[in-house]
């Protein structure tokens, strides 16, 4: 059956992670959360901040960590960056497994609001939350915050761009 729309679950809900008590729930998606040169230190750190309350599934956070690092280790080499996700998918995703196609609207009408079985991960973000970082030297600073740019553009919410560290820098910059 094909993955139902992410809108189904952008909404914050109760939160659903105590793993041990539910059966068959998905291994999280996410497969990395750290890459590139992780003993070198960098000067710049500029971080994806989230601006709204939403739910992020695991497979929308492995494509925006896809997008980011592809692109700055493309661009700069492996060993001239850090990327980090900060955000870990807890909460179980359950969906009611209704009957599609001709003839189904007769079956499919009771149990509208039904508990569902477990179908994958995600994880609840709320404005302000920092969803992954970017540490990198003064001079890639502009190919980090498009790599950034990029990831935020596969998640559910509007992200902004936030530098931490290096702030001296940005100001002799502008």
């Amino acid at each position: 059956m094909a993955r139902k729309p992410a809108r189904m679950w952008r909404k914050l809900e109760r939160p659903y992670t105590r793993k041990e008590y539910i059966a068959g729930v998905p291994g999280t998606r996410l497969r990395q959360f750290e890459m590139g040169n992780k003993n070198a230190e960098f000067p710049i750190m500029l971080t994806l901040v989230a601006k709204d309350a939403v739910q992020i599934r695991d497979v929308a956070l492995e494509a925006a960590r896809i997008a980011a690092n592809k692109y700055i280790a493309r661009k700069v080499g492996s060993s001239n960056y850090f990327l980090k996700v900060r955000i870990y998918p807890h909460h179980i995703i359950r969906e009611h497994k209704m009957a599609v196609g001709a003839g189904a609207d007769r079956i499919s009408q009771g149990m509208r609001m039904a508990f569902g079985k477990p179908v994958g991960l995600a994880a609840r973000v709320f404005p302000g939350t920092k969803i992954m970082s970017v540490w990198t030297k003064a001079e890639n600073f502009e190919v980090a915050k498009e790599a950034l740019k990029r990831a935020g553009q596969k998640l559910p919410t509007t992200t902004k761009i936030v530098v931490e560290k290096g702030a001296e820098f940005l100001k002799g910059k502008i």
